[in-house]
């Protein structure tokens, strides 16, 4: 009678044990593992699958639609995140996890980043960049506790110091900053994407958790738009000025909830976090009395939902420059995260819009990122010239991807 009753005490404690871990530690690995190769090492003539010219997947593993080609544009950018143009063209990426800002000059045209000269360094994650209105346009660096404004010179590619623009709650969960200006002469406000401190909480400090509005010049900080867990980058669509941007949903409500989101952002709007998500839907772990479920009908929903732990992050809209095919679409990088049993993300999707800006499809526009045992890369930001290339950040490989369409 002892022997059934220990092994019926042995038999529940494994099965406790064994539903504690699948509750609380299956999502704590990282599911997107090492790179089986690095991509930085790649030739630099290569040109991806599609465009007919050394389409080798073996070789160049990244597969874009048919007319478009890729090549490392810079190597050497560890933790690449956002990309910026300077007056003269000259690409700009921040280094967030090295502390730096580098400018990646093309002298002489031929599609490949001579060096990555350091223009600014000794700051304290530095993320969102922004050259602002004017004919001698200032550079804005948001770190993760302030945002300060350079003197530029695109000629020699440096950055002098002028002026603190606004403090910052630093570090939490969500540490890194954005920016983007306001479109419009009458309007030159500043806008600065600050994330939660924590998962699903109820934030002490109110700058948290929302897109933050100051004027280019210092001042007074305003909310612009609150209810965002992490809002990391932000657009202005090309007709109806309204801000776009991405937003990453809660983690730990298992593989599939919440979804991501893509939200159009209007000023004095509550977005949801962190009692609802996705199109007003109450988050029941969140607010388990249910108190907030009827203040989730007044939120705004999302306009866009993309799937759980994407991780979306750089968004592009196609300039009126391009073929007609792509006019008004839109490019959103998927990082991919590991809070996901499955990974996921790690790829391009080009969301299709009609004029106005509706929804009308999704398909995958740069795939190959994720090649098991792991991923190859992570892209981050989209930069798309009117010319016709398309800059991609890879934070894991360390590279800056040059895009083509060569049709145009």
């Amino acid at each position: 009678m002892k022997r059934v009753i220990a092994i019926t005490f042995v038999g529940a404690a494994l099965i406790w044990a064994g539903n504690f871990y699948w509750q609380n530690f299956r999502l704590a690995g990282p599911a997107v593992q090492p790179p089986p190769r690095d991509l930085a090492g790649l030739p630099e003539e290569g040109k991806g699958p599609g465009s007919g010219k050394s389409a080798d997947p073996a070789v160049f593993p990244l597969k874009l639609p048919p007319g478009f080609a890729w090549t490392v544009f810079a190597r050497e950018v560890k933790g690449a995140r956002v990309l910026a143009l300077d007056p003269n063209g000259n690409l700009l990426a921040s280094l967030t996890s090295q502390g730096k800002v580098v400018a990646l000059p093309d002298t002489n045209g031929d599609g490949v980043a001579e060096a990555a000269v350091t223009v600014l360094e000794g700051l304290d994650k530095p993320h969102g960049l922004a050259f602002g209105p004017g004919k001698e346009p200032r550079l804005y660096v948001a770190e993760t506790g302030q945002v300060a404004a350079y003197d530029y010179d695109p000629e020699r590619l440096t950055a002098t110091y002028q002026q603190k623009i606004a403090d910052l709650p630093p570090g939490g969960r969500h540490f890194t900053r954005s920016l983007r200006f306001l479109p419009g002469a009458r309007d030159r406000r500043l806008l600065i994407s600050v994330g939660s401190s924590c998962d699903a909480c109820q934030e002490d400090d109110p700058r948290r958790a929302k897109i933050l509005a100051v004027n280019p010049d210092g001042g007074d900080i305003s909310t612009y738009a609150s209810g965002l867990r992490n809002s990391v980058f932000m657009v202005v669509h090309p007709r109806s000025k309204h801000v776009w941007a991405t937003e990453m949903g809660r983690d730990d409500l298992g593989d599939n909830w919440p979804p991501d989101e893509i939200n159009i952002i209007l000023e004095g709007s509550h977005y949801g976090w962190p009692y609802c998500y996705g199109k007003r839907l109450h988050d029941d772990k969140s607010d388990p009395t249910g108190a907030h479920r009827e203040f989730c009908k007044d939120t705004i929903p999302s306009f866009i939902d993309i799937p759980a732990h994407s991780a979306p992050l750089g968004l592009a809209f196609f300039p009126a420059e391009w073929p007609r095919e792509f006019r008004h679409d839109l490019l959103v990088a998927l990082h991919g995260a590991a809070n996901r049993t499955a990974p996921t993300g790690a790829k391009v999707v080009r969301y299709k819009l009609d004029a106005a800006g509706n929804f009308v499809d999704v398909e995958n526009f740069i795939t190959g990122w994720l090649t098991p045992p792991g991923a190859l890369g992570r892209p981050v930001d989209i930069l798309i010239t009117p010319e016709g290339v398309i800059f991609i950040s890879d934070d894991k490989a360390g590279v800056v991807y040059r895009v083509v369409y060569e049709k145009m």
